[in-house]
């Protein structure tokens, strides 16, 4: 009688969450479940098995590893997702589960740039010059904090729009990565953009936005990481994989 295949949840909601699921569908004795947020409508579902939504805090995730005989965790959710890390940390923790974590290498300025690193989201709209025209891509979960900022103009890139009724100096417009540097900067220049504002969610799917800021010499409001749960990582999903393999 063959051996039961090891349950891994993955924590997803990223491209590589996506690109793990299909290298451990690869290997032999493993099943995969990943975890959809389910703040997006219409996701690009992984392979493997799949479920949406949350489970609770902490102590609804230790519930779902100990009922679901999960034996290792994988958090590959977003750089900014720091509670749902901290509640897969602790539910590990105390279930005795197996935890590891892609930790996806931030931006770092580079020659030419004009980063004003911030901590928080208030900070970044608080830093915006009276007057700006300021280019977001925060998401559409924060975009709130800057309806106060009624001095500027904001445009704000995201992949669907805000539940919240948008105030008359803030405008959207939806669209998906990856995206090119001569697209961005046909855009910032197109828009009369003075200001980019982003989160360091390193990785090369946004990255030709600071590229664009750079050529054209435009400030770029950086918000710095939150700090997450010390765990062993990797960089890329094919590291993570080969993290997870090498784990009793």
């Amino acid at each position: 009688m063959a051996a039961p295949a090891r349950k891994i949840l993955i924590l997803g909601g990223t491209g590589e969450a996506r690109v793990l699921a299909g290298l451990l569908a690869e290997a032999k004795g493993l099943k995969t479940v990943t975890s959809l947020a389910g703040r997006t409508a219409a996701p690009e579902l992984p392979p493997g098995e799949w479920r949406r939504g949350g489970f609770g805090g902490a102590n609804g995730l230790a519930v779902y590893l100990e009922r679901e005989a999960i034996g290792l965790v994988a958090d590959v959710t977003h750089p900014f997702a720091a509670t749902m890390s901290r509640n897969a940390a602790e539910a590990c923790r105390r279930t005795g589960t197996a935890y590891v974590r892609l930790e996806r290498p931030a931006w770092r300025p580079e020659r030419g740039d004009r980063w004003q690193e911030v901590e928080n989201i208030a900070q970044a709209a608080a830093a915006i010059s009276s007057g700006a025209r300021a280019f977001l891509t925060i998401g559409r979960k924060d975009i709130a904090a800057f309806f106060a900022r009624t001095d500027t103009n904001i445009l704000a890139r995201m992949i669907e729009p805000p539940e919240a009724a948008l105030p008359p100096h803030v405008a959207i417009f939806l669209a998906r990565p990856p995206f090119t540097v001569e697209g961005e900067e046909v855009l910032l220049k197109e828009r009369g953009i003075t200001v980019l504002v982003c989160k360091n969610s390193g990785g090369d799917a946004t990255n030709a936005k600071l590229a664009a800021a750079r050529r054209l010499g435009l400030p770029v409001i950086m918000i710095e990481r939150p700090e997450k749960p010390a765990a062993p990582s990797a960089a890329t999903p094919e590291g993570l994989r080969d993290l997870i393999l090498r784990l009793p």
